[in-house]
């Protein structure tokens, strides 16, 4: 059973037709709902969005929907609320520049890329179901947010701005797992999935502005006022996966120190690509560029079976391989020197959150 929507009334669609007299009329005049895949269509089509391609119904299990292509991607959405849908072909292209924009020339995708947006969690729970199969019940755990599986972003509606993070952050995963030839270590991966998570309309489509990320800017600042800063030696090897506390009687207190641990390997790793990238005048971007190219390239020099596991997405990624590999790779393209870097980091890190204030 679908559930049913609030109709749209036909004098909301003039008003938006009143706008250009040179817009052909008819078509968007005879539609009744937009909550529908044809009225969809129609409105996506009278809108003359830059990035869109093509529209058209997608049919499937879960609910009405369309099918949006865009240069880059193909969305394949239930969601049929006007506004947010009509912003998703901008936002999509804009991920794809702003993943280019990491790596000093630009590549080009041959195939577009896959992303499922469902407009309720419970479509997304049952296509996860179908897609993940005996695994679905750990993607169930995810509480507001998406995930990248299987060469697909899958996401729902949270909210505009919310759903677009997310969106943001697995289009990242999605993009490097499918151009690069190595996988990235944790801190590399995440910390610039984490660069898309905030982000300014302008125009039909977006900018990514780092710095108004205040969650993960927030996350920072209570891990820097709380003396719970990893060691950048540490953090670089280390896996989100891995994090457990060990010996500990209270599971409440259990608990509360793995998501400390948790929020500070994403706040600082965050943090770390922006200083590799931002620091006095982006003195290492030349550095992070090369280690980017890298694992773009497939020339890392990796022992055997690191290079295997790099290679080969179908290996699982074990916590033993994120710590080998990306410790030697920090120290070969950034540097052997924890204790200066360690140093600049936290100072960076200090200048990113000064203007923080908790209430």
């Amino acid at each position: 059973m679908f559930k049913k929507h609030t109709s749209i009334l036909l004098i909301a669609v003039f008003c938006l037709a009143g706008c250009s007299q040179h817009r052909p009329r008819a078509s968007i005049a005879s539609v009744k709902r937009l909550d529908t895949p044809s009225g969809m269509i129609i409105y996506l089509r009278y809108k003359n969005l830059p990035a869109l391609k093509s529209v058209e119904v997608w049919e499937n299990e879960y609910a009405p929907g369309v099918k949006i292509t865009t240069e880059h991607y193909e969305v394949l959405t239930t969601l049929l609320e006007p506004l947010m849908l009509s912003q998703v072909p901008g936002f999509m292209e804009s991920c794809y520049r702003g993943y280019n924009d990491q790596l000093p020339s630009p590549i080009e995708s041959t195939t577009k890329s896959t992303v499922y947006l469902f407009a309720l969690r419970e479509q997304w729970e049952d296509f996860t179901n179908d897609f993940v199969g005996k695994q679905a019940p750990f993607y169930h755990r995810i509480k507001q947010g998406a995930y990248y599986l299987n060469g697909a972003c899958v996401a729902y509606n949270i909210g505009r701005e919310r759903t677009f993070t997310a969106l943001g952050h697995e289009g990242w995963h999605q993009f490097n797992k499918r151009h690069f030839k190595y996988r990235l270590p944790s801190w590399l991966d995440e910390g610039i999935a984490m660069l898309f998570e905030a982000n300014r309309y302008d125009r039909g489509f977006y900018h990514f502005e780092s710095n108004g990320n205040l969650q993960r800017l927030g996350s920072l600042k209570r891990t820097l006022s709380s003396n719970e800063m990893i060691p950048l030696e540490k953090l670089v090897a280390m896996n989100p996966g891995e994090i457990l506390t060990v010996g500990s009687a209270d599971e409440t207190e259990k608990q509360l120190a793995e998501t400390r641990t948790m929020m500070a390997f994403y706040a600082q790793s965050y943090a770390l690509v922006r200083f590799l990238r931002e620091d006095d005048y982006g003195k290492r971007l030349g550095n992070y560029h090369q280690l980017l190219l890298g694992g773009l390239r497939g020339d890392w020099q990796l022992g055997e079976p690191y290079r295997t596991i790099a290679a080969d997405r179908n290996i699982m990624l074990t916590a033993h391989w994120n710590n080998v590999v990306g410790s030697q790779l920090f120290k070969r393209y950034i540097g052997n020197d924890f204790y200066t870097l360690e140093k600049e980091y936290t100072a960076f890190c200090r200048k990113l959150v000064y203007h923080i204030y908790f209430k």
